[in-house]
């Protein structure tokens, strides 16, 4: 509550994209697995961003139990694909121009996952999110890519930080107050 009270002047701070007939379409997505001690039941999250801004972001409980983090991961890129193919697809239709967008993730196992064509037998219980987001880089659609945990966004709404960490992260949201901003006349 002392947070809330302290961040009522706080929000989402839009900032207009460089001049480009093209734009961005990036997304941040992480899982922190079996990070409920109740239920075993792993937390994702995506932040997803049109140019420099913050256009989207979620955090939810999984309805499964994972029986590993790359699962756990798995899952979480599988929803933040869907939801940028949905923003990709509302945006077509507006006559907006997008590079590819670019979905990227800290786990490596994931990453080679969306790669990989071979589909193993450790991963068959997962195998509608592989083939859907497997479909969608082999045909060019998007870009998964590997991100370095210390650079993983998406961390703000899975894991509990330390408050340098918090704060960090916050910005890289957006999320300010906007009296704090200085405004070029």
């Amino acid at each position: 509550l002392r947070y809330l009270k302290g961040t009522l002047k706080y929000g989402l701070v839009l900032t207009p994209a460089r001049s480009s007939s093209f734009f961005n379409l990036t997304a941040f997505t992480d899982a922190d697995w079996a990070s409920d001690p109740n239920d075993r039941r792993s937390t994702s999250a995506a932040c997803i961003y049109l140019g420099p801004n913050l256009v989207s972001w979620w955090s939810k409980k999984q309805l499964l139990v994972a029986r590993s983090s790359t699962e756990a991961e798995y899952r979480a890129l599988a929803q933040a694909v869907t939801e940028v193919l949905w923003i990709q697809s509302l945006l077509k239709e507006l006559k907006v121009h997008l590079n590819t967008p670019t979905v990227l993730c800290d786990n490596q196992s994931t990453v080679a996952l969306s790669h990989n064509p071979v589909l193993h037998a450790r991963s068959k219980h997962m195998e509608l999110d592989i083939f859907f987001v497997r479909e969608k880089v082999i045909s060019k659609a998007l870009v998964v890519s590997h991100i370095p945990a210390q650079h993983q966004y998406a961390d703000l709404l899975t894991k509990a930080l330390s408050p340098k960490r918090f704060l960090s992260l916050r910005s890289k949201l957006n999320v300010a107050d906007p009296s704090d901003l200085s405004h070029p006349p």
